[in-house]
């Protein structure tokens, strides 16, 4: 089972490091203000379709068009960070870009699990804890739902230039 869930604290580790180190020092251009929080409800929308949507052949075809959608849509900075970032910022980038996909992988491996849909033998085996693996996604969600919250109201509402540190 923590096979499946260090990819979520591992991710959760570079974000909350890129948030609070790079993006505070350095501030956020207008761009990544907005971008930043679709980027977040990208993924939120994600795994709240596996917390509130059953598991069925369609619902997953929908799940991996969020999925790949979502990691599409996280690299669309990518342009405006070349300009803005230094090249230790930009190695976390490219580091959450390779998190982002296994996460979104591992949610959609756990999502029958905590259905009780069919699933393989081995996956089963492998995540014997449905009930501890349904709670794992709804915190997912909720401090996602959090960071999205943060991410606006900081960013667009708060945030003052002058704050800014120079590296």
């Amino acid at each position: 089972m923590v096979f499946f869930i260090l990819p979520f604290i591992l991710q959760a580790a570079a974000i909350i490091f890129d948030e609070f180190y790079f993006h505070v020092r350095r501030g956020l251009p207008k761009w990544e203000r907005i971008g930043h929080p679709v980027d977040t409800f990208s993924v939120l929308i994600c795994f709240a379709w596996v917390l509130l949507m059953p598991f069925t052949p369609y619902n997953l075809k929908v799940y991996c068009f969020l999925a790949v959608f979502s990691c599409l849509v996280v690299t669309k900075d990518e342009f405006v960070h070349k300009h803005h970032c230094k090249a230790s910022e930009n190695w976390l980038h490219a580091l959450l870009f390779v998190l982002h996909p296994i996460c979104l992988a591992s949610a959609g491996l756990i999502w029958p699990i905590i259905q009780t849909a069919p699933a393989p033998v081995w996956l089963i085996v492998l995540l014997d804890r449905p009930a501890i693996l349904e709670q794992f996604i709804t915190m997912q969600v909720g401090i996602m739902g959090i960071f999205f919250f943060y991410q606006v109201v900081y960013w667009n509402l708060l945030w003052n230039k002058q704050k800014v540190i120079r590296y």
